[in-house]
This record gives C-alpha cells, structure tokens and sequence, in this order.
C-alpha cells in the first residue's frame, strides 16, 4: 500500500512528507493550513461572486442563455413545421420516387453499356481502319457543304 503525503511549500520551495513521518504537532500545523485556505478560498469565491453579480455579468449571461434557448426552439419548430409541410404536399415522396428512378435507369443503361461491350468483344474486327473513316468522313462533310452552296 503507498504511503500517504502531505505537500508542503514555504518560500518558493515544494516538499512532500509522508504522514507517518510527521509528528503530531507537523499534523496539527497541516491541518490549520489546510482549513486556512479553505476559509481563503471560500472567501474568494464569495468576493467574485459578489463583483459578477455586481457587474451584471451573470444577468447578461442569463440574458444570453435564454435568447439562445429561445431561437433554438424557434429554429427546431420552422424545421419540423417545414417537414410536415413538404410531407403533406407530397414532397418527400417525390423526391424518394425519382431517386429510385433514377437508380433503375442508372441499372439499365449500365447493362445496356455491358451488353454493348460484350457483343463487341465477341465479334470479329473489321477490316476498316480508322484512316478509311476518317476520310469517308471528311469526302461527306465536302459533298454536304458542296450541295448546300
């Protein structure tokens, strides 16, 4: 079992005595120090309490509190208000309905694009090369620009 200390400071300098080594009257001095800064502390605590209370700064605190509390609850009805309103009206509905829409098509036009893929895997490649339609290309943009003149 560890030993019990007392800390001890006087002039800038912090010691620790273990219990058992004081003497009774070390004790005694310790336990007078202890229920000095007690009443010190206590008395300190009253004083600020005291120059807050003074000040207005607890009222002003209060003050704060409460307007928080008071938009917090405003804000919290509007939003609830709101989402029953867009219940109502069908909102939510709609908005879930065309997510799931819009998932389906997503899954259709990625199977479409897989089948693409795969039919083009399983034929056989052609002969034409991308210079021949690269030219066929541009021989249809001069017969069009040609027929338009």
């Amino acid at each position: 079992m560890s030993n019990p200390e007392i800390t001890k400071t006087s002039q800038n300098k912090t010691t620790k005595i273990a219990i058992r080594d004081m003497t009774p009257e070390q004790t005694a001095e310790t336990i007078k120090n202890i229920a000095k800064n007690i009443r010190e502390g206590s008395y300190k605590m009253r004083e600020a309490v005291k120059v807050l209370r003074e000040s207005g700064a607890i009222d002003e605190l209060t003050e704060a509190v409460r307007e928080a509390t008071v938009a917090a609850r405003d804000t919290v009805k509007e939003i609830s208000d709101t989402a029953k309103d867009m219940k109502e009206r069908g909102v939510i509905r709609e908005t879930i309905n065309a997510a799931e829409e819009t998932t389906i098509a997503a899954r259709e036009t990625a199977e479409t694009v897989r089948d693409t893929v795969s039919r083009r895997t399983q034929q056989p490649q052609t002969s034409t090369s991308q210079a021949e339609l690269t030219g066929k290309t541009a021989r249809t943009k001069t017969s069009s620009e040609v027929s338009s003149r």
